[in-house]
């Protein structure tokens, strides 16, 4: 298998609907369970692509650029965009469905490294 192959059957996809108990005092999805979910889903894209341990070293610029009210769908995208020797850089973005009409529209997006380890949690290689 190549490794576009391994890319486009690594892509993840997830779903949410987004509950109160999950909003801050403005209504709106709280940022730390937003990353938390899009780390989820980097993980699960990057052990997709690698199947090996993974682990995430780091987050880049995430980008918040619409907030996520209460009662709103979430799809949660996760691609892997960089392929190193024991690394892979997956984007995750998070897309808002109104729940009874057709809108959709990006609201944050965020790039995570993963590497992978060994049972010692030493980096081994991916490829």
């Amino acid at each position: 298998m190549t490794i576009e192959e391994k890319i486009k059957q690594s892509e993840t996809r997830i779903f949410k609907a987004v509950f109160p108990n999950t909003t801050n005092h403005y209504d709106t999805l709280f940022g730390g369970t937003a990353m938390a979910l899009m780390d989820e889903v980097a993980f699960i894209a990057a052990t997709r692509f690698a199947r090996k341990r993974m682990v995430t070293v780091s987050s880049d610029k995430i980008d918040f650029t619409r907030p996520i009210p209460a009662g709103t769908i979430i799809e949660l995208i996760g691609k892997v965009i960089h392929t190193g020797k024991s690394s892979v850089r997956v984007l995750v973005e998070i897309y808002i469905e109104e729940m009874y009409s057709f809108e959709r529209e990006r609201a944050i997006s965020g790039t995570f490294t993963l590497v992978a380890v060994d049972e010692h949690k030493k980096p081994v290689a991916i490829l």
